[in-house]
């Protein structure tokens, strides 16, 4: 069964619903975005969820001694990095790390192949942005990177489209966070669980 992550969660709301409906993983961002949240209303909010559901915490580019803190602080599960953060750095966590690559075209292994991490989550490449961008790749290029490890596919999915990356890629899990929203920041409830529900069927 294809793992769901829903991304961008900025409260407890948003949260309790997401887990209501089924999301495996849950991301809070710590780097640079309009969804950035404060490791203490993330430590307010994750006090209040199941242990079952997976906490991940979203960095770009931050320092190690900030990202131990907020680890601790919030008792996160995973770590996400959106940077530029390299294969010694990515070693220095007493937790998983997923790490995140930016798909252009083939080249993009080159630099994956370097990695061990727990596991590779794939988006959309931008020029001048580490995410965010709302676009979807060519998912034939996901299925490349399969033999090094569980992927998880990110960039532009929604609703209607996931369930065909699922059946184009067959990836450890998925990963939405404007694609649910109704506006940044803030999940619609209604498209949350109908993404959900397609990919559990």
């Amino acid at each position: 069964m294809t793992k769901v992550k829903i991304c961008g969660i900025t409260n407890l709301d948003d949260a309790k619903v997401a887990v209501e409906y089924g999301a495996d993983y849950l991301g809070f961002i710590f780097a640079k975005s309009p969804r950035k949240v404060s490791p203490y209303k993330v430590k307010e909010i994750i006090e209040q969820l199941p242990e079952d559901v997976k906490k991940v915490g979203v960095f770009a580019n931050q320092s190690l001694e900030e990202i131990a803190e907020v680890i601790s602080s919030c008792s996160l599960d995973y770590l996400q990095l959106h940077g530029d953060e390299s294969p010694e750095y990515c070693q220095e966590f007493n937790i998983p790390v997923i790490k995140v690559f930016r798909v252009k075209d083939e080249s993009y292994l080159e630099q994956l192949k370097e990695y061990q991490v727990d596991k590779y989550l794939l988006d959309t490449y931008h020029p001048n942005k580490l995410g965010g961008v709302g676009k979807t790749f060519n998912w034939e290029l996901a299925k490349l990177a399969k033999e090094y490890g569980e992927i998880i596919i990110a960039g532009g999915l929604n609703p209607a489209n996931v369930k065909q990356a699922i059946d184009s890629v067959n990836p450890y899990g998925v990963d939405v966070s404007s694609g649910v929203e109704a506006q940044a920041g803030i999940k619609d409830k209604k498209r949350l669980e109908e993404f959900i529900r397609r990919v559990k069927k």
